[in-house]
């Protein structure tokens, strides 16, 4: 049994990590101030998620309810993320502004601090007389609104840099604090599929005959064209997953390195996706289907193949955990493994984190997680299937 002491635990520490900082929502926002609102919705988003967990009362109802806390917490993250990306851009652009401008504004900042110290007196001051001094204060009269319009359009920027500075360090609070609480509900969802006992089997393939065809394998290709000619009784198709194009859910957060195909840099193509995953990320089937192999095969690391349909097989590969049994029939949406890699210790999570967006790219996506899809003996495209979004990004030059 997965202990249901640790949940009231588990529940106030997510609960307490979510506040990102308080931003009041104007009728238009800067760039930086959007990113803060959004980045206080990735935290609604993860208070959602942790609130379904006190209501798990069955051990298949904790599986669904953990599941649903870390992938509310890795889509959190996503969003933070992406907040953070185009707050420190936005940041970057500005301050790349200023050095452009610094002499212009300068001279602005100089000449409004002076009609702001004393502008009577220097209107007095003219040593040309009382005609040159109203003719000079009538160009000043014309001049002050701009230059305070200036002056104003500066502020608004510095202000946008404060924002994006609160924003950062708020959300390295916010991460390191939740951080164990997540860690927490990826040990106890690895329990809890452990300990289901209403999981669904609707055959049962031979171990011996699973054992001999993965020794025999020397390559991922031969031994998915293995099990698909392996004899199952799937039952009738339980949606119609052929009608599934171009809506398929990504099976996990991270960011696609190499689409279906595409070289890498030893030249070597692969017919699928090569995905960079954040450390520990969890990884879930994107459609019902049986599992017809979990576990090492070669030097992919753990391998999950699911059944979807007849015919048909999603491949993944490269996990550090995987969850079921051969067998196994699962809903959309269930946990199949987790990515390995470990994540920097709570105090210094959240700062890593910041710094790691603020460098885009694939910064603090170490573990890769490969997607293959298959007719038959065909492999297909996978971005005819599954849907790309804020969650799962294509990669960025």
């Amino acid at each position: 049994m997965t202990p249901r002491f640790l949940f009231p635990l588990l529940l106030g520490g997510l609960l307490a990590a979510a506040p990102v900082c308080s931003l009041a929502q104007d009728a238009e926002l800067s760039p930086a101030s959007q990113a803060v609102v959004d980045a206080q919705a990735a935290a609604a988003q993860l208070r959602a998620a942790v609130s379904k967990l006190s209501g798990a009362l069955s051990e298949d109802d904790q599986v669904v309810a953990l599941t649903e806390v870390i992938r509310g917490y890795e889509q959190g993250l996503a969003a933070l993320r992406a907040g953070l990306r185009e707050a420190s851009a936005r940041e970057t652009e500005l301050r790349g502004q200023f050095e452009q401008q610094r002499t212009r504004l300068a001279s602005v900042l100089g000449a409004m601090t002076s009609l702001q110290q004393s502008p009577e007196s220097a209107m007095l001051l003219h040593p040309a007389g009382a005609l040159s001094n109203a003719r000079s204060g009538m160009i000043l009269s014309d001049v002050t609104p701009g230059l305070r319009a200036e002056a104003e359009e500066l502020q608004l920027a510095l202000d946008e840099i404060a924002t994006v500075r609160e924003l950062q360090t708020s959300a390295a609070d916010m991460l390191g604090e939740g951080l164990a609480a997540v860690q927490e509900a990826r040990r106890l969802l690895a329990s809890a599929v452990t300990d289901r006992s209403t999981m669904p089997v609707r055959f049962a393939e031979a171990p011996a005959e699973l054992q001999k065809l993965r020794d025999a394998a020397q390559s991922l290709d031969e031994f998915a064209n293995g099990v698909s000619k392996m004899q199952s009784d799937i039952g009738p198709p339980r949606e119609d997953f052929e009608g599934a194009q171009s809506s398929l859910p990504m099976p996990v957060v991270g960011t696609v390195l190499r689409p279906y195909d595409e070289a890498d840099g030893a030249g070597v193509r692969r017919p699928g996706w090569v995905i960079a995953t954040p450390p520990a990320a969890l990884v879930t089937t994107p459609w019902p289907a049986t599992i017809r192999y979990r576990g090492p095969l070669l030097d992919y690391g753990n391998v999950m193949i699911l059944e979807p349909a007849r015919d048909y097989l999603l491949i993944f590969a490269g996990m550090s955990q995987v969850f079921g049994e051969v067998g196994d029939v699962l809903n959309a949406g269930e946990p199949i493994g987790l990515m390995g890699g470990e994540e920097a210790p709570a105090q210094e999570f959240g700062a890593q984190f910041v710094a790691d967006a603020a460098r885009g790219g694939d910064a603090g996506r170490s573990e890769t997680l490969y997607l293959e899809l298959r007719k038959g003996q065909e492999t297909l495209d996978p971005a005819d299937w599954f849907v790309l979004n804020p969650v799962v990004e294509p990669e960025q030059d």
